[in-house]
């Protein structure tokens, strides 16, 4: 069976995300979408995009889009930040609730992001996010990093598609054992 797996980039258009210096998290997420759904369709996987430029759209239509179009997973993608710079580091994945199959791809996703060397700040349940909340399917939010520590944006940029790989290598694990 192909799976389909709805990617969401964070934020988009007048909501930036997180900015840090002359970072935008939605620039960063965007890049790292494309990157993370075109090694998920080298290896068979039907991807989706919540969006494809530099658009926003409301959560809730995000999890319509992922809903219309009867995805299987939905995987959005974000930075993390804190309000004093360099003060947090690491990845973290946020679920609904930590259980089931989106339990095991979330820390699929973080194993695979540890071995990278962030420091894995675990799985966290969110059942207030709405992409979370309002998907019909199995969904997680993964914080890949922080946008405003220079030592995150150092690894995010010299080890991208590491990162990226390090992601769809967790989605397609998680996938491998359904």
């Amino acid at each position: 069976m192909a799976y389909t797996v709805a990617i969401d980039s964070g934020h988009g258009g007048a909501d930036w995300g997180a900015t840090y210096e002359n970072r935008k998290e939605k620039d960063d997420v965007l890049n790292l979408a494309f990157a993370v759904g075109n090694i998920l369709e080298d290896n068979g996987i039907n991807v989706i995009y919540t969006r494809t430029d530099d658009v926003y759209n409301t959560p809730y239509e995000k999890a319509m889009i992922a809903n219309n179009a009867n995805a299987d997973f939905f995987v959005s993608l974000h930075r993390n930040a804190n309000p004093t710079p360099n003060s947090s580091s690491g990845i973290e994945t946020l679920v609904y609730d930590d259980s089931g199959i989106k339990a095991d791809m979330a820390r699929n996703i973080n194993k695979e992001l540890s071995e990278l060397g962030f420091i894995d700040r675990g799985v966290i349940e969110r059942p207030n996010l709405v992409v979370l909340k309002r998907t019909k399917m199995p969904a997680v939010l993964v914080e890949a990093g922080f946008i405003n520590n220079d030592n995150d944006n150092e690894k995010f940029d010299n080890e991208f598609y590491l990162i990226a790989n390090a992601i769809a290598t967790g989605i397609l694990d998680t996938l491998n054992t359904l």
